[in-house]
Order: structure tokens, then C-alpha cells, then sequence
């Protein structure tokens, strides 16, 4: 059983992927179980991602499906290995106790492609120290400077996901993120210059919604879409609420985000038009609040 008695991000993804291989090939979960020596209920219950198929059992599968790719093969029995794999971010008392939070992480540390919308925040990926503090401090939420320094590191640590020849980041971000005004100027203009920095790497595109473009930036809001593979094809969405985060797995959840992404990115600046609206908006911060911050 997958650990801590539940599903985990990493089996119910698996467990969805065998599924659809196997409804591709047209069998039912008999076949499969008869082929691994198993049961029905095993079959079941590895396809809902309740319990851990083993790298063995997942071979078998893939081979009876018909599925040749090799890499899908790597791909899947990896997953299967690592399904119950303690993160690092585990050892972080104030991340394990929230089980959407460690899925979210999850999610993230096993992607090759990130792709994010916000119109409200700067993205998590691309938050300075201090631009989280800023946040964490304007909270109704009372934090202790211990959870607040443990917040982060951990946002240290997941910065690193998109490090160069890292996964693939694409970010579209309205304009008031960006460019209203922040509490502190110095603040500001550290995390324009940090998004600026970032914006160059070679897995990275940053794009800016323009301000002017209010019917594309009311899609939707806020929410990050994964994938996992040589493909670009989404296979988790994620967005928080105010006490949780909520991650969607269906496909026709997928293909919807997908859809309001690239209406988005059609929608604002290119990424080298973005790179310059930063650029300029850095240089409009006021100066006597810049050196005084």
C-alpha cells in the first residue's frame, strides 16, 4: 500500500496511465491480472492508484498492452519505484502536514514541463525570499518566524526544479502581479529583477499579459498544469484555495487547461516583449522609494 495507508500523486498517475494503456489494447482487467499472475481485485486497485504495482508487474502489463516505446516503459516502472519514495520536503514539519501541499511538491519535482497561469501573485517558482515573506506578513494566517524560515527554505529548494537544464517553465503573468505596487519598493524591484534573470535560461519562457487584454485574463483563474514525459501533454492541474490545493487528474480537465493556456500565451506579450516590459517596469520604480526601502 502506497505510504501512510492512501493514494499517492505518484500511484494514482501510474495507476491512470496503465488504465488507459490498457483500454487502448481493448482488454479488460481479467486479462491483466490473468497475465501477471494476479487478481481482478489487484488489477483494480493498482488502476485507482490504492496500491503500488510493482516495476515487475507494470513490465508485464506494458508488454501485454502492446506498448513498444521503451522509454515508456523506463518512464513507467520508475514511477512505480518511486511510489513510495519519501520526498525531502518531508523532513519540513509544516509541509507534511498538509497532504495537498506534499502531492503539489510532488508534482513538481517529478515534471518535465511546468506551465503556469497568474494573474494575481508572482509564481511560486519564481518568488524571491522576500517576496514570500512580503506575502506570508500580509496573511490573516498567523505564522511563526520558525514556520515562516521553514516556508523558505522549502521555496529555496523547489526553485530549484527549474534551474538551468532543468524542466521546461512557462508562466503567463497579468500585469497588475508585476507592476502594482508592492509595500516595500526594494522588494519589487528584486523580484522584477530575479523574474528578469530567470526569464533568460533556456528552459524558461515568461510571458506578460497586458493589462488591456481583461477578457483573456477572465478564463480562468490562477492554476499550474504538469507533465511528466518527452511529450508535452498535461497529466496533473493544480490550483489552491484558501485552505487547500486542489489537484485535477481528468483527462477532459486536462485538455481544457491546456486549451485556456495557449489562448493565454496567444494572448500577451512574447517572451522577448515580456523581458523588455520587465525591464522597463523596473526602471519606472520610484527612485527615492527605491533607495530608501
Amino acid at each position: 500500500m502506497p505510504a501512510g495507508g492512501r493514494s499517492t500523486v505518484r500511484s494514482r498517475r501510474l495507476g491512470a496511465a496503465l488504465r488507459r494503456y490498457r483500454e487502448a489494447a481493448k482488454l479488460d482487467q481479467q486479462h491483466a491480472a490473468e497475465h501477471i499472475a494476479g487478481s481482478k481485485t489487484k488489477i483494480s486497485r493498482i488502476e485507482a492508484g490504492q496500491v503500488s504495482a510493482r516495476p515487475g508487474d507494470v513490465r508485464l502489463m506494458l508488454e501485454l498492452y502492446g506498448v513498444e516505446d521503451r522509454d515508456i516503459y523506463m518512464r513507467l516502472e520508475q514511477l512505480a519505484r518511486d511510489s513510495n519514495k519519501r520526498g525531502w520536503w518531508l523532513n519540513y514539519p509544516w509541509a507534511s502536514r498538509d497532504e495537498g501541499y506534499t502531492d503539489f511538491i510532488t508534482l513538481e519535482a517529478d515534471s518535465t514541463y511546468i506551465r503556469t497561469w497568474q494573474p494575481l501573485f508572482v509564481p511560486g517558482l519564481l518568488q524571491t525570499d522576500n517576496y514570500l515573506r512580503t506575502l506570508l506578513s500580509s496573511s490573516l494566517t498567523v505564522h511563526t518566524p520558525e514556520a515562516v524560515d521553514e516556508m523558505v527554505t522549502i521555496r529555496q529548494a523547489r526553485r530549484q526544479t527549474i534551474e538551468e537544464n532543468g524542466a521546461r517553465f512557462a508562466a503567463v503573468i497579468w500585469q497588475p502581479a508585476l507592476t502594482a505596487p508592492m509595500p516595500s519598493t526594494k522588494i519589487h524591484r528584486e523580484q522584477l529583477l530575479h523574474i528578469l534573470g530567470v526569464g533568460q535560461r533556456q528552459n524558461v519562457s515568461i510571458q506578460v499579459l497586458p493589462l488591456s487584454e481583461w477578457r483573456a485574463a477572465h478564463l480562468t483563474s490562477h492554476f499550474v498544469m504538469f507533465s511528466f514525459g518527452p511529450e508535452p501533454s498535461p497529466e496533473a492541474v493544480a490550483y489552491d484555495t484558501t485552505t487547500s490545493t486542489v489537484i485535477l487528474e481528468d483527462l477532459k480537465d486536462m485538455a481544457h487547461h491546456a486549451q485556456i493556456f495557449e489562448a493565454l500565451r496567444s494572448a500577451a506579450l512574447t517572451p522577448d516583449q515580456s523581458l523588455d516590459f520587465i525591464s522597463n517596469a523596473i526602471k519606472e520604480l520610484p527612485d527615492d522609494e527605491r533607495e530608501s526601502a
